[in-house]
């Protein structure tokens, strides 16, 4: 077993756990962005969204909403940006479904986006119809 995270989850490497379940746990990020930074995983091994069980989903997103609440609770924060990546090109660097909870405080000097070029013009409602009607072909 290669993933990082399913060694965390059997206990080959150590973490600093701040919720577990049987379906899920939440750990603090060894390189946090801030204060409070944790991973939320489902046990079982799953790579990314696309692949991963409704159901662990559902536990997943139950442990993210916990663990988001007692940080807040307990270290103040003032605001929370939860992130997932998935896929090389969606920047995700460990393949294992997981979610960031990363706390905001005042002047914590995180930047998580930077500027973006202001288009001239916007997408046309015809060509969102166009793009909405593709999407909902295939569900």
């Amino acid at each position: 077993m290669s993933c990082i995270f399913c060694k965390i989850v059997s206990g080959e490497i150590p973490t600093v756990k701040v919720f577990e379940d049987d379906d899920t746990l939440a750990f603090l990020d060894v390189n946090p962005d801030t204060e409070g930074h944790c991973l939320v995983i489902p046990k079982k091994h799953f790579e990314t969204i696309f692949d991963i069980d409704g159901e662990i989903l559902k536990k997943v997103m139950a442990t993210l909403k916990t663990v988001a609440l007692k940080i807040k609770d307990s270290l103040g924060a003032e605001g929370m940006h939860i992130a997932n990546n998935n896929g090389i090109l969606g920047g995700q660097i460990v393949s294992h479904f997981h979610m960031h909870i990363i706390p905001r405080y005042e002047n914590d000097g995180l930047i998580m986006y930077g500027p973006r070029p202001k288009k001239d013009e916007k997408i046309s409602l015809e060509e969102l119809q166009k793009i909405a009607e593709k999407i909902v072909k295939n569900t």
